[in-house]
């Protein structure tokens, strides 16, 4: 086949909204602008495993693998998802590798799998756009509107059939299950995540992201335009949202590689964001809700959205508490 080329297809069949399978997060820097893809691409021929830890299928109910292949490292990324290369890279993306199942009369399955820099960054590109139905494949995952998404290890994988349909849908599903099986690791998730509150008081969270670039962050709850929790590689930030009725707080857990930086941050923090609170005080921010931002060693703890200052004051007290008994 001359210039063999992946189909370009990022449209999430039966919605009216662009959704890439290469682009996790690359809504936020795009907005929904179509024409956001590289040019058309060529493949190499190949087949086996993707650095020695990856078994993929030959075939999955029917659809074959079309014995293509390709493969992008590091910078390269960008000859391949043109403007939005910059989320895989804030997860220490390593590479991807894409592959094109076909069946006669039948759309295409397109499987991309990234392997990132560890399976924190991993859980992180999946966290960013959580929002269907898991699937229980890998150790976390969403399925919907015949798109796959789950991490497993350090890699991070979607499936897409370029199409709708019950056939369809079943057979991305089983490509998806024969990846996870071919992934010969696992990792675990961010452990941000132990210092999460746990109480039968308080509601479990709907969503968690794990981020470590303000850019991010802003992509899940928009703090500021500028980096004044001064967010960087070597930090860990995890956020959590609960439902409170018919509003959201939202607690966000922060990890810096030491003590001055994250005394720092706080500081910067308190400065631009609470400049009417005194030292280690919670106030009530102009959309009325409870804030309060407190530190303990290399961690910091922030509620948004609490019902009023008391409120966030507990659940930032809590948290505290969690740091001081958990840490690490």
């Amino acid at each position: 086949m001359k210039n063999p080329q992946l189909k370009q297809a990022g449209r999430k069949p039966g919605t009216n909204g662009m959704r890439s399978v290469r682009i996790v997060a690359g809504l936020f820097f795009l907005f929904l602008v179509s024409g956001f893809l590289a040019p058309p691409f060529g493949f190499s021929a190949g087949k086996g495993k993707m650095a020695d830890t990856l078994d993929w299928p030959p075939e999955a109910t029917g659809w074959k693998w079309d014995r293509e292949v390709a493969t992008f490292k590091g910078e390269s990324l960008y000859d391949y998802i043109d403007g939005a290369a910059e989320v895989y890279l804030a997860y220490n993306y390593q590479q991807v590798s894409a592959r094109r199942y076909v069946k006669p009369n039948q759309p295409d399955i397109i499987a991309d799998v990234y392997r990132m820099g560890s399976s924190e960054d991993a859980f992180g590109v999946f966290s960013l756009e959580h929002q269907d139905p898991e699937a229980g494949i890998g150790q976390g995952s969403e399925f919907g509107g015949s798109l796959l998404r789950f991490w497993k290890g350090r890699y991070f994988v979607t499936v897409l059939g370029n199409g709708a349909g019950k056939e369809l849908e079943e057979a991305v599903l089983s490509l998806g299950r024969e990846l996870a099986k071919g992934i010969q690791e696992t990792g675990d998730p961010p452990r941000l995540l132990r210092y999460l509150p746990e109480s039968s008081k308080l509601p479990a969270a709907d969503r968690v992201c794990f981020v470590r670039s303000h850019v991010l962050l802003n992509r899940c709850f928009f703090i500021s335009h500028q980096n004044i929790l001064r967010l960087a590689n070597d930090v860990q930030a995890l956020l959590a949202r609960y439902p409170q009725g018919n509003n959201k707080l939202r607690l966000l857990l922060i990890r810096y590689p030491t003590a001055a930086k994250a005394r720092s941050a706080l500081a910067g923090f308190r400065s631009a964001y609470l400049p009417e609170a005194g030292p280690g005080g919670a106030v009530r921010t102009e959309d009325g809700a409870g804030t309060k931002a407190d530190r303990f060693d290399k961690f910091i703890g922030i509620v948004f959205g609490a019902g009023d200052p008391a409120e966030a004051d507990q659940w930032v007290q809590t948290t505290v508490a969690k740091f001081k008994k958990e840490r690490f």
